[in-house]
């Protein structure tokens, strides 16, 4: 939600740039803590990981958060756990159940009816406008499984702890933002309310810093796909912002809100 109040000044590529520096100089004396030599495999692991999960996901996420809203983006994202179950099994051997496709099955049926749900206006631009949120939404997911499974690789077989490898993963995102991503500082000193500066550091203290450390040590103990369990409850949190948003709730958008968080719930049962 405070993400999203950014995009009024900046692109998400900006956003996300500016919240990842930001976030790495908070964690930055971890990056000394690091031994380079015995770590170096896991090093690079984690800087692609943040570079996939970070640089690209985070900017698919914000784009999405921009064109479709808080509620919307992040009930696409409700479907990363039973993604991350399907790809886990595949990619590091976790094992998937039946009751895990029948989860899958809920979820698409539920997320088809809100990609669907008019609560938007019916013009042509909107829907266009939609359509690129809901795919940016979707590219996210797939990005930030991934990286989440090589984090989940280097966490469960290495001694690196969770504010270690969150430090890398944004030291990997970086490499790949700054070159690339223009940001003009003062523009952000005279023509930024200095109350829009101050969300800005909230956003990426809460949303970075404390969010990336927590969804870290998650990975550290449990499989990528119950790490991803508690993300299923973010569209039902999102609908407390979404009047301020300017969306229109209905009976039908929150039964299928609902109904999403039920078949993440039964595929990770």
């Amino acid at each position: 939600f405070l993400f999203r109040e950014q995009t009024k000044y900046f692109s998400a590529n900006q956003i996300n740039l500016i919240k990842s520096l930001i976030a790495f100089l908070i964690f930055f004396p971890v990056f000394f803590t690091v031994d380079v030599f015995s770590n170096y495999e896991n090093i690079i692991i984690l800087t692609i990981s943040g570079f996939i999960g970070i640089a690209i996901g985070d900017t698919f996420f914000i784009s999405s958060l921009k064109r479709i809203g808080t509620r919307r983006t992040l009930t696409i994202e409700a479907f990363s756990p039973v993604l991350a179950n399907i790809l886990g099994s595949l990619l590091i051997n976790e094992s998937v159940s039946l009751q895990a496709w029948i989860g899958t099955f809920i979820v698409t049926l539920s997320l088809i009816g809100i990609t669907i749900d008019k609560t938007d206006d019916n013009d042509s631009d909107q829907r266009l406008k939609n359509y690129f949120g809901f795919l940016f939404a979707v590219l996210s997911v797939f990005c930030t499984v991934i990286a989440a499974i090589l984090s989940r690789f280097v966490l469960a077989n290495s001694d690196l702890n969770p504010l270690q490898s969150s430090e890398l993963r944004l030291f990997g995102a970086l490499i790949i933002l700054i070159p690339f991503v223009r940001i003009d500082f003062r523009k952000i000193k005279n023509n930024i309310p200095q109350k829009s500066k101050e969300k800005l550091i909230l956003a990426s203290f809460l949303g970075t810093n404390i969010e990336l450390f927590l969804q870290q040590t998650v990975f550290k103990f449990l499989t990528v796909g119950l790490g991803w369990t508690l993300l299923s409850c973010a569209p039902a949190i999102s609908l407390l912002f979404a009047k301020s948003e300017g969306e229109k709730i209905n009976f039908a958008s929150i039964f299928l809100t609902l109904m999403t968080m039920f078949g993440v719930l039964i595929a990770l049962n």
